[in-house]
């Protein structure tokens, strides 16, 4: 179940994303304030959290900041009609921002952007589920060539398998051409 949170202090904004966003299936958290947002954080894991730049209480940037040590994993994006390039270096750099959004946007861009970012967030996640798996049966393999390690230094020759041409193990010391 993909999880997008919605940060903005304008209560119609929150109305129109969900509206926009509410045919994708996605489970829809919306916020117009920044700290109950925040509580949030503790609760749900994210795939991607949109947030309003210029609100009251606290502003995007600084709310994105909290989202990153939070939910690292998750990917935000900072919506907002004022879009210099100071704020927009600092969003990325300070807060790792995976897109700017503006306002008024494109219905298409935020559903794109939307995508794109629930899509990264599956894989990496798919990424992060296989390398335990993979973590996983190197542990196993290493404690297993251990053993077999161990087996063979107090039963010399326990391990070594005869085989013939075909790989069938020979289990008596004999020449099978004869």
């Amino acid at each position: 179940m993909i999880k997008i949170q919605l940060v903005d202090d304008e209560p119609h904004i929150l109305s129109a994303l969900q509206r926009l966003l509410r045919p994708q299936g996605w489970v829809l958290h919306a916020f117009d304030n920044p700290e109950t947002a925040l509580s949030a954080l503790a609760e749900h894991q994210y795939a991607a959290i949109i947030c309003d730049l210029n609100m009251p209480q606290l502003d995007g940037l600084t709310y994105l900041q909290f989202a990153r040590q939070r939910q690292p994993d998750a990917l935000r994006m900072l919506l907002s009609a004022h879009g210099d390039r100071t704020t927009l270096m600092q969003a990325i750099n300070r807060a790792e921002v995976y897109r700017f959004l503006p306002k008024p946007w494109e219905n298409y861009d935020i559903e794109s952007a939307l995508q794109a970012a629930v899509d990264l967030f599956l894989l990496r996640d798919e990424n992060h589920r296989l390398l335990e798996q993979v973590r996983g049966q190197r542990d196993t393999l290493e404690r297993q060539h251990r053993e077999l390690l161990r087996l063979e230094s107090e039963h010399p020759g326990l391990t070594r398998v005869r085989r013939d041409a075909d790989g069938a193990v020979l289990l008596e010391d004999y020449d099978l051409d004869d």
